[in-house]
C-alpha cells in the first residue's frame, strides 16, 4: 500500500489530528470536540469517524503502557462495564429523538455544570468511591457516548469530584477509553468502513500523533491540579456552547 500524495487536504488531516492528540494528551478528553467536525469539513464523515476513533485507541494505548501506575483500574473498570449498558440507549436516542433538543438540554446542564465548577471552591477534601455514584456517571456517559461520541464529561465530574491529580485523571481516562475505543474500532471495521483511506491517512498523520503525545505528557506532569481542573473545566464549556449553537442552528 503506497501513501497518498501530500496534497492540501491530507496536510489539513494531518494537522488536526495533531491539535486534537495534543488536546487529548494533555487533558485525557477533548479530542471529540476537534477531530470529527473539523475533519469533516474536508473528508467524508465515513473517512473520519473511524480515523479519529483509531488514533483514541493509539493515543489511549500508549498512554496507558507509560501511565498505567497512575490508573485507577478499579473505577476505569467499573465505568467501562456501566458504559456498555448506557451505549445501546444512547444509540436508541439518537435514533429516536429530535436532535436539537436533545443537544439544547446537553449543552445547558455542560455550561451550567462547567459555570459552576469555574466559580466555586474546590472541595478540600475528595468525594468517596461511591458505586451509585460511579456506576451513574458510566451510565450516562455510556448514554452520550452512544449517542453523540461524547463520553467525557459525565466522567469528566467524576475524575474531579475523586480529587484525582491530573496525572490520575488523564491515565485513568485513558484506560477507560482504550476498550471503549477498540470496541468502536471492531465495529467500524464490520461494517466495512475501516477503509484503505482510513489507513493511508492513518499513517501520514502518527508520526504527528506519537509527538503530541509525548508533548501533551510533559505539559500534563507540569500542571497542578487547581489549574489543570480550570482548564478542564473551560474546555467543557466550549464543549457546551458548541452544543448549545448546534442546537439553535436546528
Amino acid at each position: 500500500m503506497s501513501l497518498p500524495a501530500l496534497d492540501p487536504t491530507t496536510v489539513y488531516v494531518v494537522l488536526v489530528v495533531f491539535a486534537a492528540t495534543l488536546i487529548r494528551a494533555t487533558f485525557g478528553f477533548g479530542e471529540a470536540l476537534i477531530a470529527v467536525p473539523l475533519l469533516a469539513l474536508r473528508i467524508p464523515v465515513a473517512v473520519a469517524a473511524p480515523l479519529a476513533v483509531l488514533m483514541s485507541v493509539v493515543v489511549a494505548g500508549v498512554i496507558v503502557v507509560g501511565s498505567w501506575r497512575h490508573i485507577d483500574v478499579r473505577s476505569a473498570s467499573r465505568l467501562v462495564l456501566a458504559t456498555l449498558v448506557g451505549i445501546p440507549l444512547g444509540v436508541r436516542l439518537l435514533a429516536t429523538a429530535p436532535d436539537p433538543v436533545v443537544k439544547l438540554v446537553l449543552g445547558v446542564v455542560i455550561v451550567l455544570f462547567s459555570i459552576y465548577s469555574l466559580t466555586s471552591e474546590r472541595r478540600t477534601r475528595p468525594m468517596p468511591d461511591h458505586p451509585g455514584w460511579l456506576l451513574t456517571c458510566g451510565f450516562v456517559a455510556g448514554i452520550l457516548g452512544g449517542a453523540y461520541g461524547m463520553n467525557g464529561p459525565p466522567l469528566v465530574a467524576y475524575g474531579a469530584w475523586r480529587g484525582w491529580s491530573p496525572q490520575q485523571f488523564r491515565a485513568t481516562l485513558q484506560g477507560y477509553f482504550l476498550p471503549a475505543s477498540l470496541a468502536g474500532l471492531v465495529g467500524y471495521w464490520a461494517i466495512g468502513l475501516w477503509s484503505e483511506t482510513v489507513t493511508r491517512y492513518f499513517f501520514w498523520s502518527l508520526p504527528g500523533v506519537l509527538i503530541a503525545i509525548a508533548i501533551g505528557g510533559l505539559i500534563n506532569h507540569r500542571m497542578q491540579s487547581q489549574g489543570f481542573f480550570r482548564f478542564v473545566y473551560g474546555l467543557l464549556l466550549v464543549i457546551g456552547a458548541t452544543l448549545l449553537v448546534q442546537a439553535i442552528r436546528g
